[in-house]
This record gives C-alpha cells, structure tokens and sequence, in this order.
C-alpha cells in the first residue's frame, strides 16, 4: 500500500473501511487474524496501518510521516463508548523532567490524529470487530490546556525522581501507566535523593473521557 498523499487521501480510505469485518481487511491484506487479543494487543493497529499506507514503524515519528498525522484506532462498544485507555507515547525518563511541553512526544504526536474506531466488545470475535467512521482531529485550545497541564504535572514529578508516586489516580485527561512488552523490563532513573534506581517502563495514555469527548463532538453521540 503506497502512502496517502494528502489528508484527504487518507481520510478517504479509512471511510472506505468503515463497516468492514476485520477478517475481511486481513483476508486482502494475507495477515493472519488471532484467535484472541491476550498476546496480540496490538494486532488492530498494526493492520490499520498496513491498509492506509502508514510509514513511520517503530520511529519516533508521526505514522504518516510525509503528513504529520498520527494514526490511533480506537476501541468502542455499540454505544460509541471507548472501552480502554490510548496509549499516547513511552515516556523517556530521564529526559522528559527537561523537556518544555511544544517538545514534547506527546504534543507531536497529538498534534494531528486520525482517529479509527473500532467496534470491539470482548463478546465478538477479532475476526467480526468492525471499523467504524474515521475522523482527522487536532486539540482545540481548551483541550490543549488540558493535556498540557497533566504533561506538565506528571513530567515534572519524573523529573524531580517522584516516579513511584505516580498512579493512575493523577491527570485529569492523561495519565502515567506502565508500558512494557512484558513484566521483565526494566529501565534505569535517578531518584529523588539523585541515586540511580531501576523501574518499569511507562507511558502517557489519553483516559476514557477525553476520547470518549472527542467521539461525542464529531459524531453528537449520547
């Protein structure tokens, strides 16, 4: 699949995707579907972005690259409800507590997203989850703020070696969570007394509420 090479290109062929099986999808493509989710989180992702053309990988870059557009599939339940957190992006440590907020990964990679839900209940099967309407959005201002002001908080508390009192329980719309391929990962930080300690990885994740937000003003959902 060549990449988009506009945003109109793009939007256009994620909504030639909406309402479509995820089997069917995969079946063009020749990409196995998983029986389940448990080992293959990111499955719906990785197909999405084989068929609209995304090219950035593994890079600390934006999806489609040539476009600044960062590509987030989005798992709803019938109602149009997200059903999990976002995974923004990881978090480098050691860096991130010296890093102004118009640098950070986070503001790049939301700066333009391309949202694709994805009807995907734990009832249904991978290979009967189906694509919904696709949406291009970037922040408003408020919801800039918003963001900002969480990155800031939670930054700030890395910074300063506070990484372990960070919980789920902080950030209004984002918020700190582990983020690892598995339990063994480790990463070295200094701590508060500036010693060197090792802890889990982690990363910013969009919660439930801002998604679900930005579902409800593009399509004026419930």
């Amino acid at each position: 699949m060549q990449p988009p090479k506009t945003e109109e290109d793009l939007l256009g062929r994620a909504r030639q995707l909406a309402g479509r099986r995820l089997a069917e999808i995969a079946a063009e493509l020749g990409v196995p579907v998983p029986p389940d989710m448990r080992r293959h989180k990111g499955w719906i992702g990785q197909l999405m972005e084989r068929a609209l053309g995304a090219t950035a990988g593994n890079k600390d870059a934006p999806d489609f690259e040539q476009l600044g557009v960062e590509l987030k599939t989005l798992p709803i339940d019938r109602t149009g409800k997200p059903l999990e957190t976002t995974f923004v992006a990881t978090i480098p440590l050691n860096e991130v507590g010296q890093t102004a907020w118009e640098d950070s990964r986070v503001r790049r990679k939301l700066a333009r997203v391309l949202w694709v839900p994805v009807l995907a209940e734990r009832s249904i099967a991978p290979a009967e989850r189906v694509v919904a309407s696709a949406m291009l959005w970037s922040p408003s201002s408020e919801q800039e703020a918003a963001l900002r002001f969480d990155w800031e908080q939670l930054a700030g508390m890395i910074g300063c070696g506070d990484i372990e009192r960070i919980d789920g329980t902080l950030g209004e719309v984002m918020q700190v969570r582990p983020k690892a391929a598995h339990g063994g990962v480790r990463r070295r930080i200094i701590d508060a007394e500036g010693d060197m300690n090792i802890t889990l990885p982690r990363g910013f994740y969009l919660r439930t509420s801002f998604t679900r937000a930005i579902l409800k003003k593009a399509f004026m959902l419930a």
